[in-house]
């Protein structure tokens, strides 16, 4: 079972399962777009994660082999709700998925968010670095692998840096914005980066599958570290298009994300820049090392961000995206 297989990150882990030739069950909430998922071979399946005793009887139901977590939050204005979703369901998953004695593998799909940036330009982020969380997001994350880490099950987290691909929207901001011949940044500091592919992400995810490793912490990204305008740089290269690049102060951006979170208060609904997502953007160092997962589960990226953007922007086009 995959959970959250119709979002960005679930499509390619059902699609990666697929091509291994697993039988897939896609966890879904009855509301759920499922366009992207038409022409899969999967079997929905409706796991309520809020309510445990439901889950141990699906679990016992569909003994399931394998479980990879995806489904989360990653927008909200409410620390509660990031709680609820990426930390209180992780575990009542996971915890459900303890009654089903042939489970062989159960992975959750957490973020570097999880672990926080370097404060510094210098070093690389591994999965010895003291976690740091600087979003509620992030913060989320990191209480949903301690929850699941005290369960006896055979679990892996894996941590992907920033996610890119085909159906992804957030990058796909900045990716339309170039392509309209702007290069909008927050504050001068310099940084350095890290991104990875969703098909890297997902491959790797259904690889652990199969490993014989278990209760272990993975970062994944695709090995290489981008100063701050490098991704615009090749985008633009593949695009293209000359931009006209600007920074705006932080304290200006900070400010307009207030007013949002306030108006988006009264409406209900979650803004795309908040002041969490700032703490996130103008973080100095979101390198990080893929040295263990390289050694311990096989992990080899085939996308450079080259290759990833030239494959990625090829599918916005086609789908009209851009």
């Amino acid at each position: 079972m995959i959970t959250g297989a119709s979002g960005f990150l679930g499509y390619h882990l059902v699609r990666s399962a697929l091509e291994m030739g697993l039988e897939v069950f896609a966890g879904i909430r009855t509301s759920s777009n499922t366009k992207q998922l038409e022409g899969l071979e999967v079997t929905y399946v409706y796991p309520d994660l809020e309510n445990s005793r439901d889950l141990e009887n699906e679990m016992g139901k569909q003994q399931y082999d394998y479980i990879i977590h995806a489904a989360g939050v990653t927008k909200s204005g409410k620390k509660e709700e990031f709680i609820k979703v990426n930390s209180n369901y992780t575990y009542n998953l996971a915890k459900a998925a303890a009654t089903i004695p042939s489970l062989k593998k159960f992975v959750y799909i957490s973020s570097l968010a999880a672990v926080g940036p370097l404060e510094n330009i210098y070093g690389e982020l591994t999965e010895q670095t003291q976690p740091r969380p600087v979003t509620d997001y992030g913060r989320s994350k990191l209480m949903g692998e301690q929850k699941i880490s005290d369960l006896d099950i055979p679990w892996l987290i894996l941590r992907p840096t920033a996610v890119y691909g085909p159906w992804e929207k957030n990058i796909f901001i900045l990716l339309k914005m170039i392509r309209n011949g702007f290069e909008g940044y927050i504050g001068r500091s310099p940084q350095q980066l890290s991104f990875i592919h969703a098909e890297d992400v997902a491959k790797a995810t259904v690889n652990a599958l199969f490993s014989d490793r278990a209760k272990e912490i993975y970062h994944l990204a695709d090995g290489k570290s981008y100063n701050r305008y490098e991704l615009a740089v090749i985008a633009k290269s593949i695009l293209k298009k000359k931009t006209i690049r600007f920074h705006l102060p932080v304290g200006i951006v900070k400010s307009l994300a207030g007013i949002l979170e306030t108006i988006n208060k009264i409406n209900n609904k979650s803004p795309a820049l908040n002041k969490d997502k700032i703490r996130e953007l103008t973080a100095l160092n979101w390198d990080c090392s893929i040295q263990k997962a390289v050694n311990e589960l096989g992990f080899n990226p085939s996308y450079s961000l080259k290759d990833g953007l030239t494959q990625t922007l090829q599918w916005y086009k086609k789908h009209k995206w851009l």
